[in-house]
């Protein structure tokens, strides 16, 4: 009677596909070098009022034109007189590149530092939250409308369609318009005109279709697919097939989706703020911080140019982890990870 394999000499375990994923994913060094940078960012942004407190020991959201700070040892006005033609204006202090103002001051006698990071945190938060609202009615409604499919099928298509017609960014700025000028009501629940969910609610809507309709296509073939059929001849309930056939082929779609619509929210969420029907006063955002800044670029440009060079670095940041989730997630990526 031959013996038992002994554990040594057993056959390796079998690697399932989202750790393969996972481990592709992570020796991945943009993608991992990607996610650094945004924990730092986020990290950052989370320390804010760390900074605000101990740092810079000034309030963000409190004007201070005639305030002063102290730099070596003596006292500098944080608004100095304008050297340039009669004298008659005043600017905010440059760069310090210390505790106080280590970027210097905005046109209101605050610390752009500081705003920067209370900013990003907003920023943050909407790209995040509305790319969640995003691909969860995306989800919702390319699934239904590609498994259901007849009427049903059409008529989403359809909504999905005249979501299509409009432009992205006109169909975002004439929703903000209308609810920011009033607020939003729903039935008994106010929404005031300065919250964040509003820019949340907008950017989420307003791209569900850029995301449904590859979700519905991708739908559409799993039910016609060999392994739906069969199942449906075996009587297997609708829901059932969705749970275990469809929604886990569906998944690494919209994981793939997450990281680069974040980055496109982010975008969308700064040019409405920066045309001031974004995020609103006193909270602040890196596209309103930009604005801020639009008058000081002659002067002060460091006002403007950080908060975007901010943007520049976070979208770039989730557009190259984003690349790498796609090519993790693809058995057809042209990226291959040679086995240990």
């Amino acid at each position: 009677m031959p013996e038992p394999a002994s554990a040594s000499g057993a056959a390796p375990r079998a690697e399932g596909p989202w750790a393969e994923a996972f481990r592709k994913l992570r020796r991945d060094r943009t993608a991992m070098g990607a996610v650094l940078v945004l924990c730092l960012i986020v990290l950052a942004c989370c320390a804010a009022p760390l900074y605000a407190r101990y740092v810079s020991h000034t309030d963000p959201f409190q004007s201070n034109p005639a305030g002063q700070i102290t730099i070596h040892g003596q006292s500098v006005d944080i608004m100095q007189t304008d050297s340039a033609g009669l004298g008659l204006g005043v600017n905010p202090i440059g760069p310090t590149w210390h505790g106080q103002y280590f970027l210097g001051a905005d046109g209101q006698g605050r610390d752009v530092a500081a705003r920067i990071l209370y900013g990003g945190r907003n920023s943050l938060i909407i790209a995040f939250f509305s790319t969640i609202v995003t691909l969860v009615l995306a989800a919702l409604v390319g699934t239904v409308a590609g498994f259901a499919g007849g009427w049903t099928d059409i008529i989403l298509a359809r909504l999905l369609d005249v979501l299509w017609a409009f432009p992205v960014y006109l169909l975002a700025i004439s929703l903000s318009i209308v609810i920011i000028s009033s607020g939003l009501q729903i039935g008994p629940i106010n929404i005031p005109s300065n919250s964040l969910l509003i820019p949340i609610a907008i950017i989420g809507i307003v791209y569900v279709p850029y995301v449904a309709r590859p979700i519905r296509g991708q739908v559409l073939s799993l039910s016609r697919s060999d392994f739906v059929l069969a199942a449906r001849c075996l009587g297997v309930p609708g829901f059932r097939i969705l749970s275990k056939d469809i929604l886990p082929n569906v998944a690494p779609t919209l994981i793939v989706f997450a990281p680069l619509m974040m980055a496109l929210n982010m975008l969308t969420e700064s040019a409405l703020s920066f045309l001031s029907i974004g995020v609103q006063p006193p909270a602040a955002s890196w596209g309103t911080i930009i604005q801020d800044g639009e008058g000081l670029l002659y002067t002060q440009p460091m006002v403007a140019v950080a908060p975007g060079l901010a943007i520049v670095i976070t979208v770039l940041a989730l557009n190259f982890l984003g690349d790498g989730v796609r090519d993790a997630l693809d058995p057809r990526a042209k990226l291959r990870v040679r086995k240990d």
